[in-house]
């Protein structure tokens, strides 16, 4: 089960990187709640990363309540739980949406085509059917 994905000249800031792997097997349940991540020194061995750059991703896995940190035990997978509005939910799923569908045009994909992947893609991830808000 591959979680880690850094590729250094992707353009992307690596800690970035590692928080959409993070964030991406949480969404798929590649991880559950309450699995442990590596220790920082363990995934900056691994990915052959500063620590720094792990610790930075780990902050703002937590910062956005992807995961929880115990002191002395390590950084666990957290309970989902809303920390951004609705209305700024929806906008920064709209402005990734957008950016989405404009590489679509430019890579010279069909509407069918773009939602016959969309279609895929959301079936991999698991949504709260149960907590939908307006």
């Amino acid at each position: 089960m591959v979680i880690w994905r850094v590729d250094p000249p992707d353009g992307e800031p690596v800690f970035a990187q590692i928080v959409h792997s993070v964030k991406r097997a949480v969404a798929t349940g590649r991880l559950k709640i309450g699995d442990r991540l590596p220790s920082v020194r363990e995934l900056a061995r691994e990915l052959v990363i500063n620590p720094n750059t792990i610790a930075k991703a780990f902050r703002a896995l937590e910062a956005e309540g992807v995961t929880v940190s115990r002191r002395g035990a390590g950084t666990f997978v957290a309970e989902r739980r809303v920390v951004v509005r609705a209305d700024e939910r929806r906008r920064r799923f709209r402005a990734a949406l957008e950016s989405v569908l404009a590489d679509a045009v430019h890579l010279g994909l069909s509407e069918p085509e773009v939602r016959k992947l969309f279609d895929a893609a959301l079936k991999r991830f698991r949504f709260d059917e149960g907590k939908r808000e307006k």
